[in-house]
């Protein structure tokens, strides 16, 4: 049986992946045109490239429906519960790199860490009778995050657009939200809590933990991590 590996189907991750794979000796490449989803891997027999969205990797990994796959360590934390009993790291990649982080407004003087957070989210809800709003696509991870903090008196908002412009549109008080530079979130106004890095995410290679890989996969698995050097 083949050993399929998934990796993002477009933009720079997608070259960014070939690119790592290329420099240690795996050729992976799409195969016809641009729109179709179909690829080949060169260096290495038994090995089949699976071209994804990076948000479907996760969950295809815990499936069993792929055994390695390319995506945010990001992603993998939020899309799976439990995420490291049914994926592992293989490697991380050093690209792709991204923080999750908790911003306010810049005028929030006196909010600065994450407890000047929870005493500005309780004075909210005392003046307001309802809770300090934060937009974000990442529900789990924040969730965890704040409340691992002692955060309380918040309430998530999905975010499907630019987090980033919630609060100055009014439906957020503060965001979490991923971020490179920064400069976004200060063109909007907003400040990076002292504390408030929920995670460093970069592209990683994972596997997935379901016991019923074939003998010859895991001798492929073993034979690709030692000729890409892991």
């Amino acid at each position: 049986m083949m050993l399929k590996l998934g990796v993002p189907s477009k933009g720079r991750l997608m070259d960014k992946t070939f690119d790592w794979f290329g420099k240690r000796g795996v050729g992976l490449r799409k195969s016809g045109s641009d729109r179709e989803y179909a690829g080949a891997v060169d260096g290495i027999d038994g090995v089949e490239l699976v071209l994804l969205s990076a948000g479907e990797i996760p969950r295809e990994l815990a499936a069993g429906n792929i055994h390695l796959g390319v995506t945010g360590s990001d992603l993998v934390r939020e899309k799976l519960p439990a995420w490291d009993s049914v994926v592992a790291e293989i490697a991380p990649m050093g690209f792709g790199g991204a923080d999750l982080i908790i911003a306010v407004p810049q005028g929030w003087v006196d909010v600065d860490t994450l407890d000047d957070l929870d005493g500005a989210a309780a004075a909210f809800r005392a003046a307001h009778g309802m809770r300090l709003r934060i937009a974000t696509k990442y529900h789990r991870l924040v969730r965890d995050f704040l409340r691992d903090a002692g955060v309380g008196d918040f309430k998530l908002v999905d975010s499907q657009g630019a987090t980033e412009g919630t609060v100055k549109n009014e439906t957020a008080e503060a965001i979490a939200d991923i971020t490179s530079t920064g400069e976004t979130l200060r063109a909007n106004g907003l400040k990076i809590l002292d504390d408030g890095l929920i995670h460093a995410s970069q592209a990683t290679l994972f596997r997935g933990l379901r016991r019923d890989w074939s003998d010859p996969q895991r001798a492929k698995l073993k034979e690709l991590t030692s000729l890409l050097g892991l």
